[in-house]
């Protein structure tokens, strides 16, 4: 049993390292990411896990791919998880990061440098897009109309009426909350 336990640490690590070190254009990017690797590849949550995952992660103070990955990680090996993850989540940017505020006096300037930032914004927005389409695809499968109906009213509150991410999550967080109260008087 051990051995097992030893094993998921290890593949807890590998992979936030592996999915931090090869994510580029913040938090959203990655959630495309930890899908194929925890859900598709792993199987260590379900598709539901995951949604619940990037609304805990995104409600929580901090970086999407650190709250992600404590997720995960406390799901699958408690505290020893958690650390692990955290640590294999931080490497990556550290280490890029710390080279690039060596080098940035060099990199501000090189014409290069500054076309392949600029054509990792468009592979960024068509990360971001996939991912959106992604997670919606699986709430109208449900086919529950109050999640597709609050899917919706989110993002016009969102983009027509500039009503911040923050005050849509805490809302949608209160009546998920409001919903299992209703849902466990009844029973």
């Amino acid at each position: 049993m051990e051995k097992k336990k030893k094993h998921v640490l290890w593949e807890i690590f590998i992979s936030t390292l592996y999915l931090s070190a090869f994510t580029f254009g913040g938090g959203y990017v990655i959630v495309t990411l930890m899908k194929k690797k925890f859900v598709d590849d792993f199987h260590w949550i379900d598709e539901k896990e995951m949604l619940d995952l990037i609304a805990i992660a995104q409600s929580a103070p901090g970086a999407i791919a650190v709250n992600g990955a404590i997720v995960v990680g406390y799901k699958l090996a408690k505290i020893p998880g958690i650390l692990l993850a955290i640590v294999g989540t931080i490497i990556p940017p550290f280490v890029i990061i710390s080279l690039i505020s060596f080098f940035y006096e060099v990199f501000k300037t090189n014409v290069l440098i500054n076309l392949l930032l600029t054509g990792m914004q468009a592979g960024v927005g068509a990360v971001i897009a996939a991912v959106v389409f992604d997670m919606g695809k699986s709430i109208v499968k449900e086919r529950e109309t109050q999640l597709i109906v609050i899917m919706i009213l989110a993002f016009i509150a969102n983009y027509y009426l500039q009503v911040s991410v923050v005050a849509i999550v805490l809302i949608c967080g209160l009546l998920g909350l409001g919903e299992t109260l209703v849902k466990r008087r009844k029973a």
